[in-house]
């Protein structure tokens, strides 16, 4: 938990869930674990930086990570996959 702690400051992340297999039975060791994070409003969070986001919680857990932006899910107009990540996200880091 220190290792999302830390970088969640360093990227000034203020809310850090999971969602996805991750939370269910059907995860496996092939599996993927899917993140949702939401950022600080002066949050520097472009292409560049969400890849390396990414790449270091892969390290953090050592396996794949996919990465989604609250932000975007929010706006997303897959209203479905909005509500199923909205809704089964579980947060594990506030600020």
């Amino acid at each position: 938990m220190d290792r999302i702690r830390e970088f969640c400051h360093k990227w000034q992340v203020t809310e850090f869930a999971l969602f996805g297999s991750v939370l269910r039975d059907d995860f496996r060791p092939e599996s993927d674990i899917d993140v949702l994070i939401a950022f600080s409003p002066t949050a520097k969070r472009g292409l560049t930086e969400t890849l390396q986001m990414r790449d270091e919680l892969q390290v953090i857990f050592n396996r794949p990570v996919d990465l989604i932006v609250k932000a975007a899910i929010e706006r997303s107009e897959n209203w479905l996959r909005r509500k199923n990540i909205l809704e089964s996200a579980q947060v594990i880091y506030a600020a």
